[in-house]
């Protein structure tokens, strides 16, 4: 702890890139055994200001204190050797090792064997246990992690940094893919964390969350430090206001769509797999933003994707303008004008190295095939531009490399690709996921835009506000079966849950 009582410190912390300032004289303080969140928009610079303080970028300017002493970190080890642990939005664990082996590695403890050092797999094993039954963490340190759901390696991750004994443990996102339960249970393991003097970095956009488990914010935007604020001095409203610097009195765009006649029908859909949607019924309007609602485990997205061709679909039909329709896979629903954005815009959704302009043209790539079967690169070019501009996508040029830019901005790009398509229907898998609420308003003015015109719209989404604030109407499911069609202006969130908790003991 440093002499003013800091578990850490960073003061006057700058980076650039080329082109591109990403932190401009960044300074922020946190206490032992709190919890510090860090807000802003995307490419507002939290990510960058953490890799600076465990090591993966070095500042260009500034100065990182650690428990008193100033500290300067070639790289992600000499920060975890200095008590610094760091839980990445992304996970990347080994899948075919086990549990135990993924949170020593590196550091197994071993016996000696003669002239040889084996893996002391016993000792391996008893203290995994032990930390677990620490954090209260149910989960078999024999499993291997490809067994795993993405909440217990969530888990798993936050366990190994606590292995480390570190003082400064910074979490990047770290719900962004829990249930309701297993964030309070998160809650309860950062609080425990807490009351043992560790300090807590966490990164969200989540704000509900930050103003229950922080004890102090930092609001960034633009590279720059706007504020630090005790969280209970907060509100949703005073957040949004200090990370956009301007008011959004409204959280969502105004709508001027009119649902029109039935464009598709859905009736008696059943997943051929049993333990997935089953008699699933709906129909969708021309013109109208369905938002499709329940808990995880709901098997929304399994239906989505299975109206979109992706999965196996044992008994129903689906029929578009009247006419029954076989779609067996993605060529043929893109025949007949559905698109669909996925769930995880970074595993199945964006081509990280390739460019703007190719993740824009990918979906339609046959259109600009011209003589000799080669790709009419300026026809293509001028439509990239035009959608980039249309969308207002920031990015330096059509030739950026999508990994480069911020989430928004990324999903913008899967909204051009589609577009290009010339789609009636889109399928919208959680559009917003951790994008931040700057963003998260342009999205929603381009799916309002997009119902204005004409286009079908169906929603998934795992926030309250957002489908009660952008559906006409809300399809309710629970444990694979469609509980109930609200309208969106008499919904409520009680009888959403209400819905989506129908079938469960």
């Amino acid at each position: 702890m440093s002499e003013n009582g800091f578990a850490v410190e960073m003061r006057a912390i700058t980076k650039v890139f080329p082109g591109v300032k990403a932190l401009d004289d960044v300074s922020i303080q946190v206490r032992p055994g709190s919890v510090h969140a860090l807000m802003g928009e995307n490419g507002a610079g939290k990510s960058t200001l953490m890799k600076c303080l465990f090591g993966i970028y070095e500042p260009d300017e500034g100065q990182i204190v650690l428990g008193g002493r100033p500290v300067a970190f070639a790289g992600a080890r000499q920060a975890l050797d200095a008590g610094i642990a760091m839980i990445h939005q992304e996970l990347h664990p080994i899948p075919f090792m086990s549990v135990a082996e993924n949170i020593w590695l590196g550091r197994y403890p071993t016996r000696n064997f003669g002239l040889f050092k084996l893996v002391n797999k016993a000792k391996m094993l008893r203290d995994t246990r032990k930390l677990f039954e620490d954090l209260r963490m149910e989960i078999d340190p024999k499993t291997w992690v490809q067994n795993l759901s993405v909440s217990k390696i969530q888990s798993m991750e936050i366990a190994k940094a606590v292995s480390y004994n570190a003082k400064v443990i910074i979490m990047d996102e770290p719900t962004s893919s829990l249930t309701e339960n297993e964030v309070k249970h998160l809650f309860g393991i950062i609080r425990k964390l807490r009351s043992e003097g560790i300090a807590i970095l966490y990164i969200s956009h989540k704000m509900e969350e930050i103003l229950e488990i922080s004890d102090e914010v930092t609001i960034m935007r633009d590279g720059r430090r706007v504020g630090t604020y005790p969280a209970k001095e907060l509100t949703t409203d005073l957040i949004i206001n200090r990370m956009v610097g301007r008011d959004l009195v409204h959280r969502f765009p105004p709508r001027e769509n009119v649902p029109g006649e039935v464009v598709m029908q859905v009736e008696g859909l059943t997943s051929t797999n049993p333990r997935s949607f089953r008699d699933v019924s709906f129909d969708l309007r021309r013109g109208e933003i369905l938002g499709l609602g329940g808990l995880v485990g709901a098997q929304r997205t399994e239906l989505v994707e299975a109206i979109f061709g992706l999965r196996g679909i044992k008994s129903g039909e689906i029929r578009i303008g009247g006419k029954r329709v076989a779609i067996q896979n993605a060529i043929q629903a893109k025949r007949h004008k559905i698109a669909l954005l996925t769930e995880d815009r970074r595993t199945t959704g964006i081509f990280p190295v390739l460019s703007v302009l190719d993740n824009t043209l990918i979906a339609n790539i046959s259109t600009y095939i011209g003589r000799l079967l080669l790709l009419d690169r300026r026809r293509g070019e001028g439509d990239v531009r035009r959608s980039v501009e249309m969308l207002r996508v920031k990015t330096p040029s059509a030739a950026t490399l999508i990994q480069s830019l911020s989430g928004g901005n990324q999903q913008k790009v899967i909204f051009a690709r589609w577009l290009l398509t010339e789609p009636e229907i889109l399928i919208l898998d959680e559009p917003t996921r951790g994008i931040d609420v700057g963003a998260k308003y342009e999205i929603y003015t381009i799916i309002a835009d997009l119902a204005k015109r004409g286009k079908s719209v169906i929603m998934i989404s795992s926030e309250m506000p957002e489908l009660l604030g952008m559906s006409d109407r809300i399809m309710v499911m629970c444990e694979g079966r469609a509980t109930g069609i609200l309208d969106g202006k008499a919904a409520t969130q009680e009888r959403i849950m209400e819905l989506a908790t129908q079938f469960m003991s």
